[in-house]
């Protein structure tokens, strides 16, 4: 056949299926449905539709644009179906997942991968092919009796080159409502872009649901990513977690596609420092789950751009980034009045909020573990009627509220919002912090000596307790390089290499810091108090523009005393005694040796693609400690240091 023929026939096989695919959308969706959606002028995306409204079979196809009324029918629906209840507070409800779907669901999170394509020993991964032909027999007919919600939102500002539109197919009304709260709209985006748009994909259901419109089949839950496709599935689950696609399971086909492209996608915080000259410098942050991210984020005096999900680009000689979300989807466990004071207002507040797996008392309150009120006696919540004491089958107690209990809100309801959250160009970073739960050896706050050090020894070592936000035990110490490990789409080492190489192309990159809210004394008492953190905080804002000096010891820089008395007085109005600094800053020599070796062990035995510098930085830093220990002991007082000027 001639070069021309074959165009022709080609054209001819597109046409055929263009018009298959608008005969099987109009046949579905209605005509004020179909009509919303063919606005959309992009044949790919009307056929990805096209193939999962007839696999999934659902009973019902609503397009969502982006009108308030639209919008307004989502969360009716969600209500109407039983997924949420509305509470006393105006604009608040309160979503259940099933008692055993409380968390990521990390052993069913697989990357489903060609041949020849290999992530490292740490990613759960399948053969692309067997992934696709898994999920997509269980999702035959899976949304019977359900209604689809087709969704289109925006990962970041509109119209910048940071962002990523993305459409979300859900039968699930609380992810769909879910989704609204924490993306912007991007119908009129998809419209914009049109045959343009290079959109991300999520498949969602519910399955099977039980009389309390929970997921039934959970045996079956199944989170799969396909890289290659840029698609995220998850079915029989309806925790945020493994449902709501633009959160962390957007994540992974975000990191494979910076990684190609030369940005990064991070679990960081992006918050404002105010300072005393400067005025407000931006920070990033990552830390895993319940170490203290968003409330740092919160803090009274501060600005917040986001709390969870951070993409970093290179502009003009600096980092700059943008929230790909604009709302929160947080941890309630520990909130309380005095300790966080603004996330609290605004949960007592009306407001749309969707409250999850938290109890609701008899006159349709909330309460959690850890809020600072008197316990109701009984309740309700995801293991239905509650009383102190009751049990589950397996004779566990069940707490009045779930330890990965939520809150879903846009943060538009909380004062402290930055007025830069949707600046198209991101804001300028001057610092990033990591920081992870570790009783027994990092300091609270520490500067690393430069981006190398700080990306190997403060990033890539970070080390923390696991917590009730995945599914397993809790307790246990783990590396998970830059707070990301579960989201990686990419190998470790390229991971870590793409770090070192982003910060060493800039004459002057910002610093990076280590933070550690969860030291503990011999007795087992925390070192610092909850609202500590907003001094460590303002010392990193003065540090970043080297307004004061700093103390180097042999892991990183700290602050020298006299600088965090005054900032105590200044920013909590407290004293700060000597006893507590010398406490908090001493080296501990032996445990930051022992987690020297835990570091190496991981990168010699887990990821065989480890860059030779990562090794070199940390023998760097144990031949300093012991030096350090020769000369001083296991135990390093701040005050036998010396001090470099503004170093």
């Amino acid at each position: 056949m001639k070069a021309k023929d074959k165009k022709r026939s080609g054209e001819a096989e597109i046409k055929m299926e263009d018009k298959k695919t608008m005969n099987t959308l109009k046949a579905r969706l209605g005509k004020e449905n179909y009509r919303k959606l063919i606005r959309i002028d992009n044949p790919k995306l009307h056929q990805f539709i096209a193939k999962y409204v007839e696999l999934c079979n659902p009973d019902k196809v609503f397009v969502c644009t982006d009108s308030p009324e639209d919008i307004q029918y989502v969360r009716q629906e969600a209500i109407r179906a039983g997924e949420e209840m509305e509470l006393a507070m105006e604009g608040h409800t309160v979503h259940f997942d099933g008692y055993y779907d409380q968390a990521r669901d990390k052993k069913n999170t697989k990357f489903l991968l060609p041949p020849g394509v290999d992530l490292g020993l740490n990613i759960n991964a399948m053969q692309r092919e067997e992934g696709l032909k898994e999920i997509h027999d269980i999702m035959r007919d899976i949304m019977r009796e359900h209604q689809l919600f087709v969704r289109f939102f925006c990962l970041g500002p509109l119209k910048s080159e940071f962002s990523i539109p993305a459409v979300q197919l859900t039968d699930s009304g609380y992810v769909a409502h879910s989704e609204d709260l924490l993306y912007r709209s991007g119908y009129e985006e998809f419209v914009r872009l049109g045959q343009s748009a290079r959109f991300f994909k999520f498949v969602h259901s519910a399955g099977e649901l039980d009389e309390r419109m929970t997921s039934r089949n959970i045996n079956k839950r199944r989170i799969y990513i396909d890289l290659e496709d840029e698609t995220v599935y998850s079915v029989n689950t309806q925790y945020g977690g493994n449902t709501i696609g633009l959160k962390k399971l957007a994540m992974r086909p975000a990191i494979n596609r910076a990684s190609k492209e030369g940005w990064l996608t991070e679990h960081m915080f992006i918050m404002g420092v105010h300072g005393p000259s400067v005025g407000v410098t931006y920070f990033t942050g990552a830390f895993p789950s319940l170490c203290g991210k968003t409330s740092t984020s919160m803090l009274p005096g501060e600005t917040i751009i986001g709390d969870d999900i951070a993409y970093l680009r290179k502009k003009d000689g600096v980092i700059r980034a943008v929230n790909p979300e604009k709302g929160i989807f947080g941890i309630i466990q520990g909130i309380n009045s005095e300790d966080d004071p603004l996330i609290w207002k605004t949960l007592h507040s009306p407001g749309e909020i969707i409250f999850s797996n938290v109890l609701v008392t008899e006159e349709k309150g909330v309460h959690w573990i850890g809020k600072n009120e008197a316990q109701p006696k009984k309740g309700f919540h995801h293991s239905g009627e509650w009383t102190p004491g009751k049990k589950d089958a397996e004779g566990i107690e069940i707490s009045l509220s779930h330890p990965n209990a939520r809150f879903t809100l846009d943060m538009r309801h909380i004062e402290t919002l930055d007025t830069e959250l949707d600046n198209p160009e991101g804001v300028a970073i001057g610092g990033i912090i990591y920081g992870g739960r570790d009783s027994d050896t990092k300091v609270p706050i520490e500067e690393s000596f430069d981006w190398v050090h700080g990306v190997i020894t403060m990033g890539a070592a970070l080390e923390s307790e696991t917590t009730a936000a995945t599914l397993g035990k809790e307790g246990v110490r783990k590396i998970n390089p830059m707070s990301n490990l579960d989201f990686l789409s990419i190998p470790i080492g390229k991971y870590i290499e793409n770090h070192l190489n982003f910060g060493m192309e800039l004459k002057n990159p910002p610093p990076i810091f280590s933070v550690n809210y969860f030291l503990r004394d011999a007795d087992g008492n925390f070192t610092n108090d909850k609202t500590d953190k907003a001094v460590w905080l303002k010392w990193m804002e003065l540090r970043s523009h080297r307004e004061v000096e700093a103390l180097k010891t042999p892991t990183g820089l700290i602050p020298k005393y006299e600088d965090l008395k005054k900032l105590f007085r200044e920013v909590l109005d407290k004293e700060y005694p000597e006893k507590d600094y010398i406490e908090q800053f001493t080296v501990r020599v032996a445990e930051n040796l022992a987690r020297i070796e835990r570091v190496e062990e991981f990168y010699k035995t887990k990821v065989p693609d480890t860059l030779q510098i990562v090794f070199e930085v940390l023998k760097e830093q144990k031949q300093r400690l012991t030096l350090a220990r020769e000369k001083y002991g296991d135990y390093i007082s701040p005050n036998k240091l010396s001090f470099t000027k503004k170093v």
